[in-house]
């Protein structure tokens, strides 16, 4: 049974070309910090375009329980009035983050130094994921925890009272575990120092100097040096938040794949620890281009055009690219499918522990419908088959994970059969326009027995 509901059975087969604009949402890590920092900072911060999926929904709502106040202008315009640093109140319920695990181990971060006791739950998948790799850095700054075996969700989370500022080094590549830390560090006095040995996405960094927080980073040999001065006072800010990256791997991967396809995809954040899966299937022989090049907000920004592209290629992608494309590795599977030759991906472990593990939920399905995959613990390798010459024809399990579930859709527009989803309702969490764009498109997508 799906964690959201009843489950929405999805159908894609190949068909017409896929022709037009496809104008993806927000970015969903730039939505959650809006939302988080702006409960943060004292005064109104006002936020277009924000991401308004299940995950992002449920950040805001926790926010109000925190005692911000939120509001829904329409549109995609949002409002913040901030409680300042340290000054969450108590929830009088459980804070429910749904399917969420940036949102949770945000929130989490924003809350451990805050003298309040808050317990934190979530959908099926959400808590069967571990929260030890933020629960223990959390720890130092004085927090307690208590929650099920494996540091699973429902958890309890005891703020520091006195909290004490901390210099940890992030064990593995984690933009979420960096920045709980970092958004913990804000109401700890002192300088808190985060390092880390491989850079991942720094929209974290990138808004806490916005919203007027003393931050600095150096490249050192010891890696990337974050210092944190704490207690700022926060001031508001108005936020255009660029559309995801993320979001925008679906039509480009589609439109590569579907023949006779032309897509423009406008106003996607190009930050440099996103952009990997672009790079890479620019280096695979896609026809893939970066149009109206400029920076917004302080972020890089451009068009992106994709184009039918029959003669990609497998590659070796760099390990070190992995951390700026970690949740596109599932649909990049996909187009290394039909590519020729084998797509090596190494440096992945993290996809064991996302909404599912995404390295085994693709390799079942793309074995199913005809595609050779070998594993290990932190690589896979797809063998594509080449275009016209995989078979489909299956239903695949989305496992409650909304990437999985778009993915085997991207793939049954150039399969040979039709290829089906037991549950497309995940897709609601971070892209809920994706049916209705990706149809608009030209794209054969169907709910199935509805």
């Amino acid at each position: 049974m799906s964690g959201h509901g009843t489950p929405i059975p999805m159908t894609s087969r190949k068909g017409a070309p896929l022709r037009g604009e496809a104008h993806v949402p927000g970015d969903k890590s730039i939505s959650h910090r809006s939302l988080i920092l702006g409960a943060m900072a004292v005064g109104e911060t006002r936020v277009t375009g924000l991401l308004e999926g299940q995950d992002v929904l449920d950040t805001g709502r926790a926010m109000e329980a925190f005692g911000a106040e939120v509001i829904n202008h329409g549109g995609g315009e949002w409002s913040v009035h901030g409680v300042g640093v340290g000054g969450f109140a108590e929830p009088e319920n459980v804070i429910d983050c749904g399917n969420s695990g940036t949102g949770v181990r945000l929130i989490m971060g924003a809350m451990a130094t805050c003298p309040i006791t808050v317990t934190f739950t979530g959908d099926e998948s959400l808590n069967g994921r571990p929260m030890g790799r933020v629960i223990d850095p959390l720890a130092l700054f004085g927090t307690q925890s208590v929650g099920r075996e494996g540091g699973r969700l429902p958890m309890t989370i005891v703020g520091a009272k006195s909290p004490v500022p901390v210099r940890y080094v992030v064990p593995v590549p984690s933009a979420q575990v960096k920045s709980a830390v970092l958004l913990a560090g804000l109401n700890a006095p002192g300088n808190t120092v985060v390092i880390e040995k491989e850079a991942t996405r720094d929209h974290t960094e990138r808004m806490l100097v916005g919203f007027g927080a003393d931050l600095s980073v150096e490249d050192t040999d010891e890696g990337s040096v974050i210092t944190l001065v704490g207690q700022p006072e926060l001031k508001p800010q108005t936020i255009i938040v660029p559309r995801d990256p993320s979001s925008a791997a679906f039509p480009v991967c589609a439109a590569l794949l579907s023949e006779g396809s032309d897509v423009l995809v406008p106003n996607i954040g190009l930050n440099p620890t996103r952009a990997g899966l672009f790079y890479t299937l620019q280096d695979m022989g896609a026809d893939l281009t970066f149009e109206n090049m400029r920076e917004e907000g302080g972020e890089p920004v451009a068009d992106l055009r994709a184009q039918y592209s029959p003669n990609m290629v497998g590659i070796a992608v760099p390990p070190e690219r992995a951390a700026s494309m970690i949740d596109e590795y599932p649909v990049l599977s996909v187009v290394a499918a039909f590519a020729k030759g084998q797509t090596v991906m190494k440096g992945v472990k993290e996809l064991r522990v996302k909404e599912s593990d995404r390295i085994d939920a693709m390799a079942q399905g793309l074995r199913a419908a005809g595609v050779e995959v070998d594993e290990g613990p932190d690589w896979w390798t797809v063998t594509g088959a080449g275009f016209g010459n995989v078979e489909g024809g299956i239903t695949a399990q989305s496992r409650l994970d909304h990437r999985i579930a778009m993915s085997f859709l991207i793939m049954g527009l150039a399969t040979n059969k039709p290829m089906s989803v037991d549950d497309g309702g995940p897709i609601a969490t971070s892209f809920p326009i994706f049916e209705g764009l990706m149809t608009d498109l030209g794209a054969g997508i169907t709910r199935t027995n509805v």
